[in-house]
């Protein structure tokens, strides 16, 4: 029995916050597992990329781009991107986890859908799609193994961006086209062109599955079956099923058409017309499928086996065209009498001999010019009877004017007299840096990424003026050439720093001012009267104590104290009359006697009547 080693990454802690707990699925592009979000506590898919595309600086800026653009995609039936980066030598994406299995699996258990629930899965798909295609978002990769089912039964759609990202990085360095081949458009096969319409293609592909059990076309290899897309129209489901409604029959054919121009051409009219369909077609029809002998092709991705003809494969862009399959010719033997051929071969050996050993057809190795400056290589090549051909292409580690490469490579053969290609570097190549600043940062990123920069690095930081969410600075001004490789680091505003006002009711001015000063904040002073506060301590503050901005302004009220009244005159009144006169009046008495007192009357007073005092404050009688 083989032990299966256990996956490396298993238990690990992914850029510092995901832990990777199991995984769930490998493919030709990544490994995805599920994980915890140790940050926001919940389950996550980490799709971890083959460190072998990091290699690619085509596919790290599309991989950014695209996985930007897939994460603002919010939509009921399409799985969430949350986050990307890097980690050790691999990119990933951080993606909502889907509790459920994939569309393929339902298709091995039940070889074909019902009427009703192949037309259900189809129009979530579409509405999808439509939501995408509306974003200027093209799929590319659409199979039974990027459509998932929750527990609760609801069809999300997985992967938008990623394939997208890693066919065109792929197209644009070797010419060909990723793809799962049961799938692909005839457009992506001649020419590479992915589109709206072939996301729509691939529906309809996928639609005929789940109505018949397998895929319209099969083959041996890859290229079969990829020539049959291009020159075969998809058979009606019908064909199979005689019981189809005939508008069935008609939407397939909607979506499958070869020719884009005559296919719906997005997801809005894709939908649009499903839904016509699933309102026009009732009864017991819906509930009707396929034989369960009819079993669903498998499109598994794990790999790149080109023998599988349902698996993600790489076909060269235009080497599938109209007409019958270079393969497919069989060779026509001529007749002839045995003599002549072999007369024929022996009158030819000696000139031919010398053609191919030492005549104009002989090979010659090619000289190693790479490294050298263009006038350099063009002389060497000359020198040695060799035809010059000059391409030019920016790089980013090769100085401009020396030679990147040669076709043929250093040493490779060529024949005599022959033309060697030499790539020549432009250096590296710089863009002009767009206005960014005072900007909304999500307008600020779209731009640098139409520009043909890298996701910008952000900081952020509180902002007096500037609204939250703008950017407030970048390093260079707008229209500085700058290496197309220049991460632009950009300054981006909060908003206005929240403060706390500390409660400073009841303090002496001079602590409360410094407190809030202290805080940010700006004072205002004003004044009262009080009867409760002392002379210098805060009555009240406005606004009062809590959460404020810096810089905004708080006024503090300071007490004077005690109000001021006339003190009324209690001269000539008996004793008990006058105390009750002036603390009625909101004054304190003091009472003094002179000669005993034994009259009773007031003779003098201080303060005397008529004059202010503070309320509160002392006034001392005199009695008689």
């Amino acid at each position: 029995m083989t032990t299966v080693p256990r996956d490396a990454i298993i238990g690990r802690l992914v850029d510092g916050r995901y832990e990777v707990l199991e995984r769930i699925a490998r493919g030709g592009m990544a490994t995805v597992y599920r994980a915890i979000d140790r940050r926001l506590d919940r389950d996550v898919a980490v799709k971890v990329m083959h460190p072998h595309l990091a290699e690619s600086e085509d596919f790290v800026s599309r991989f950014r781009r695209e996985a930007r653009a897939a994460a603002r995609l919010s939509h009921p039936h399409v799985v969430g991107v949350f986050d990307q980066g890097m980690w050790e030598d691999s990119f990933y994406l951080t993606m909502e986890y889907v509790d459920g299995h994939d569309l393929r699996s339902e298709l091995r258990v039940d070889g074909a859908l019902t009427l009703e629930r192949a037309l259900a899965v189809t129009q979530s798909v579409l509405d999808a799609l439509a939501s995408a295609h509306r974003r200027g978002l093209v799929h590319r990769d659409i199979k039974p193994e990027n459509v998932m089912v929750t527990r609760d039964g609801v069809i999300k759609v997985a992967d938008f961006g990623l394939a997208r990202a890693v066919s065109e990085a792929t197209a644009a360095s070797t010419g060909t086209v990723l793809g799962t081949v049961a799938y692909l458009a005839p457009e992506l096969l001649t020419d590479g062109r992915a589109s709206e319409p072939s996301d729509v293609y691939a529906v309809g592909i996928m639609l005929y599955e789940m109505l018949t059990g397998h895929q319209p076309f099969t083959g041996d290899v890859p290229i079969n079956v990829a020539f049959q897309h291009v020159n075969s129209s998809v058979p009606a489901p019908s064909d199979h099923l005689d019981w189809l409604p005939v508008e069935v029959d008609e939407l397939v054919g909607a979506l499958t058409a070869r020719d884009p121009s005559e296919r719906l051409q997005d997801g809005d009219a894709a939908l649009a017309a499903t839904r016509r369909v699933i309102a026009t077609v009732t009864g017991d029809v819906l509930t009707r499928r396929a034989e369960s002998s009819e079993q669903a092709g498998d499109a598994t991705t794990t790999g790149l086996d080109v023998r599988s003809p349902g698996g993600t494969v790489a076909l060269p862009v235009g080497e599938v065209t109209e007409g019958p399959p270079a393969h497919a010719a069989r060779r026509r033997r001529r007749v002839l009498p045995w003599l002549l051929p072999l007369l024929l071969v022996l009158a030819a050996a000696g000139g031919a001999a010398w053609w191919f050993l030492l005549g104009p057809g002989s090979l010659v190795p090619t000289p190693p010019v790479v490294g050298m400056t263009e006038s350099d290589a063009t002389s060497t090549l000359e020198a040695n009877d060799l035809g010059v051909l000059v391409e030019r292409a920016n790089h980013d580690d090769v100085p401009a004017g020396e030679v990147i490469s040669t076709e043929p490579g250093p040493g490779e053969p060529i024949v005599r007299g022959g033309d060697v290609t030499l790539l020549v570097s432009e250096g590296v190549l710089m863009l002009l840096l767009p206005t960014v600043e005072g900007i909304p940062l999500e307008d600020a990123e779209d731009a640098l990424d139409v520009a043909g920069f890298p996701a910008p690095d952000i900081a952020e930081t509180y902002h007096q003026t500037v609204p939250a969410g703008t950017v407030i600075s970048a390093p260079e001004t707008a229209g500085t050439s700058l290496p197309h490789t220049t991460v632009v680091q950009l300054l981006v505003s909060l908003g206005r720093e929240p403060v706390t006002a500390p409660d400073v009711a009841g303090s002496a001015e001079e602590d409360a001012v410094a407190a809030l000063e202290e805080a940010g904040l700006v004072v205002e002073r004003a004044e009262e009267y009080s009867n409760d506060v002392p002379l210098g301590a805060v009555v009240s503050q406005d606004p009062g104590p809590g959460q404020l901005f810096r810089g905004d302004t708080v006024t503090i009220t300071v007490s004077l104290g005690r109000p001021f009244a006339t003190v009324p005159s209690v001269f000539g009144m008996g004793r008990a009359q006058a105390v009750d006169t002036l603390e009625d009046a909101g004054f304190a008495v003091e009472v003094e006697t002179l000669w005993g007192g034994s009259l009773g009357v007031v003779r003098f007073q201080d303060p005397a009547g008529g004059q202010d005092a503070r309320l509160g404050s002392t006034v001392t009688i005199t009695v008689v």
